[in-house]
């Protein structure tokens, strides 16, 4: 074998490994870069929510105060009441009412209390 062909044969080589590492390190840079933008993504979706689960969590403690309220025990109290009062509509004071531990009237007459105070009746 002459130098010629030898010093080709190495070349090759010396090639075909940098172009293997090249790939490995494009592959563990792209697989680093997503993991990262997935962290990313998920601290500045934390960051985004928590005002409003901290405004969330002063709602649900205003509602509770006002279905625990010691001047009127296990009194039921108005849907549009508690809405009127946290400022939201409806649907989303029912939503924070479930948060809260409350539970709507049997009677299905937009009243509502807390679950500790009003247990649901047992099976007959």
């Amino acid at each position: 074998m002459d130098s010629t062909q030898l010093a080709t044969e190495v070349a090759a080589k010396v090639v075909s490994d940098t172009k293997f590492w090249i790939a490995i390190i494009g592959l563990v840079g792209a697989i680093i870069g997503a993991l990262l933008t997935i962290l990313g993504n998920v601290i500045l979706h934390k960051l985004k929510e928590k005002p409003q689960k901290e405004f969330d969590e002063k709602r649900i403690e205003m509602l509770k105060s006002m279905l625990d309220d010691n001047r009127f025990p296990n009194q039921w109290r108005n849907l549009s009441t508690l809405a009127a009062v946290i400022g939201t509509d409806e649907n989303e004071t029912k939503r924070l009412l479930f948060k809260a531990g409350a539970r709507g009237s049997e009677k299905a007459d937009g009243k509502w209390g807390l679950v500790k105070n009003h247990p649901l009746p047992g099976p007959s």
